[in-house]
């Protein structure tokens, strides 16, 4: 877990969350919690079940109900990219950054650009305010372009 981010206050905030919306304050829940903010980058439901899986007896579907809650209290960001499963990152402490998809392999890379950001941000639209933006930009990575594609 980055030093910037505090989890205790990540917890409480998931903590008030389950309160005010009357769910149970579980020890997979905060498990799951905890797992994803000490990973870093992105994941999928798959990803979380198996590092989960030494560490914590906890079912794939309560993975799913938890992703869904961490969703909807905003400590986490879903991406559904394309016809691949959802990847999820964490969205408390973390900078705004954009990705670069790769549409062979399904890798996702984060990287940081300050003017596109500045242009984005600073950017105002007729009878619209803006609260938070995504960019994808989809392309071939370094080893799918090495790697010749095999026909079926």
């Amino acid at each position: 877990m980055k030093e910037e981010e505090s989890y205790p206050q990540i917890r409480g905030i998931f903590t008030e969350y389950l309160k005010a919306h009357k769910h149970r304050k579980t020890p997979e829940r905060y498990a799951i919690l905890e797992q994803i903010y000490d990973y870093n980058g992105h994941f999928n439901a798959d990803i979380l079940f198996s590092i989960m899986q030494g560490k914590y007896r906890v079912s794939l579907a309560t993975i799913y109900n938890t992703l869904e809650l961490l969703i909807d209290s905003k400590l986490i960001i879903k991406h559904q990219l394309g016809g691949q499963f959802a990847q999820y990152e964490k969205a408390f402490g973390n900078a705004t950054h954009h990705h670069l998809v790769c549409t062979q392999c399904g890798k996702v890379k984060e990287f940081s650009d300050k003017q596109i950001r500045t242009a984005i941000q600073t950017r105002e639209f007729a009878h619209f305010e803006m609260s938070h933006y995504s960019l994808y930009l989809f392309g071939t990575c370094a080893k799918c372009k090495e790697t010749p594609v095999v026909e079926k």
